[in-house]
């Protein structure tokens, strides 16, 4: 990509104003708008959004009422009454990290940590499409294609050799880390973060030095689980500023995943597999079918997931509802729908299980930590099991399995492994991770690992920790 100046700046805050209305809509967006989020839903109906330009960008205050910056911006809830939800959400989470505004991403894999972990990563194999398909519009346009994991390090940076050596002083280069709550609100971190297709442009990042860029990534997902490998970024100049860069890479990281499934084995037809860690509502593969389950239907199947061999009607109840008062006419009602989604023969009663193998990605995780394979386990683990389930069963599984693995990463103290948790979404408040990330860390890469550690102690010895606000599920 060609850095840009303040012009370019000007321009780009400009384009903003007539692409951004085209940007694909998503249930979250639907959610966020029947929620109160109507600015952007009537900025859409007009054809226009409103975007603030570099000079007015400054991030929202936190919870305890600090802004996380040094300047102090009386303009804070004007700007993000200005930017888009998705803008103003990222960089409220971009603060909860205590992301520096003017800090750089780090770098933390060598020439040689990166080369083996490139060649074991899932997206190598994908690799030949995606150099195909943006390669050579990444070099004739003076952008750089860059491809990274589910924690947001990058493992390809590529394009126009000018171009990368911009890039390099912002540390936008393989093995550096770009995950959201590491660097801040920029294409490929905030795409993992929500697992959407994101453009940023220009101001909208959150750091300072990086607002001379624009870029828009999409995530990459394994064909079979829906489990997220990575994502796939288009970053450059002024002239990516266009809904058709948005659209381009998003079609870029289709072809990938249908190439890693042409090159993986064919799943078997009589296995469910069950993907349930890291969201609200488990997918479920069967008979060739991909479906998305409901809360209620997700913790069922948790549960008999975990219990093969079957729960009897009364210990279900009581491990899928809080409330004593619910009765068993409520659960079969339940049983009765899942039934009829998945199949007569599929779920068996007296007791309730499923009639086949279950693969399910919790079980996986707990498999590998219980066989010592941590780093597997760690790579496996795409998030809490469930995170917004209250259900007794479910809970108690989700406690145990973050506490198992987050055991496991302390006591194997890999920086890496430390880090992918620490700059988690369900780890950035983890005080315990963080303290022994800076015990790992090399001498280098420690005053951003230690000014966290201790902006975190400060607010745990104040008792206004994180941890004790509603919808964070890992404890110190």
């Amino acid at each position: 990509m060609t850095a840009t100046g303040r012009n370019d700046l000007d321009e780009e805050a400009e384009l903003s104003e007539a692409w951004v209305a085209a940007e694909p809509r998503t249930e979250r967006d639907e959610d966020a708008d029947r929620c109160g989020g109507t600015d952007r839903g009537r900025a859409t109906r007009r054809g226009t959004e409103t975007h603030p330009r570099a000079d007015e960008n400054r991030p929202s205050t936190d919870d305890d009422g600090s802004t996380g910056v040094d300047d102090g911006s009386a303009d804070v809830d004007r700007t993000l009454r200005e930017a888009r939800p998705l803008v103003a959400a990222s960089w409220r989470r971009s603060v909860r990290a205590r992301v520096s505004p003017d800090g750089s991403a780090r770098v933390e894999l060598d020439e040689d940590e990166l080369a083996a972990y490139r060649e074991a990563h899932p997206l190598s194999a994908a690799m030949p499409v995606i150099r195909e398909l943006m390669g050579a519009y990444a070099t004739d346009g003076e952008h750089l294609l860059a491809v990274c994991d589910a924690a947001g390090r990058m493992l390809w940076v590529e394009g126009h050799p000018g171009t990368l050596r911009k890039a390099r002083g912002m540390n936008f280069v393989a093995g550096a880390r770009w995950s959201e709550a590491a660097a801040g609100t920029n294409a490929p971190g905030t795409a993992l973060a929500m697992d959407r297709p994101v453009q940023v442009v220009a101001a909208e990042h959150f750091r300072r030095p990086v607002r001379a860029w624009t870029c828009a990534a999409a995530p990459v997902h394994d064909p079979y689980s829906g489990r997220v490998l990575g994502a796939i970024d288009i970053t450059g100049g002024k002239r990516l500023a266009h809904p058709h860069s948005l659209g381009f890479v998003q079609a870029v990281a289709r072809a990938a995943e249908s190439q890693l499934a042409l090159l993986g084995p064919a799943p078997d037809p009589g296995c469910i597999r069950l993907s349930a860690l890291g969201r609200d509502e488990a997918v479920l593969s069967v008979g060739g079918r991909r479906l998305r389950l409901s809360r209620r239907h997700s913790e069922i199947l948790v549960v008999l997931a975990h219990r093969p061999d079957g729960v009897g009607g009364d210990e279900l109840l009581t491990l899928l509802y809080e409330d004593e008062s619910v009765t068993p006419v409520t659960l079969r009602a339940e049983l009765s729908r899942l039934r009829a989604l998945l199949g007569a023969d599929a779920l068996r009663s007296r007791p309730y299980r499923l009639a086949g193998a279950v693969d399910a990605d919790f079980a996986t995780v707990d498999r590998k930590l219980a066989s010592g394979a941590v780093a597997a386990a760690a790579g496996d683990y795409a998030g809490p099991l469930l995170p917004a389930s209250t259900a007794p069963g479910v809970v108690r599984l989700r406690e145990r399995l973050a506490d198992r693995l987050r055991a496991a990463l302390v006591d194997r103290a890999d920086p890496g492994l430390l880090a992918d948790w620490a700059y988690s979404a369900w780890g950035e408040d983890d005080v315990v991770v963080w303290r022994a990330l800076c015990a790992a860390v090399p001498a280098p890469q420690l005053p951003p690992v230690r000014a966290r550690l201790d902006s975190l102690e400060a607010e745990l010895s104040a008792g206004a920790t994180g941890l004790q606000r509603s919808g964070h599920h890992t404890r110190a």
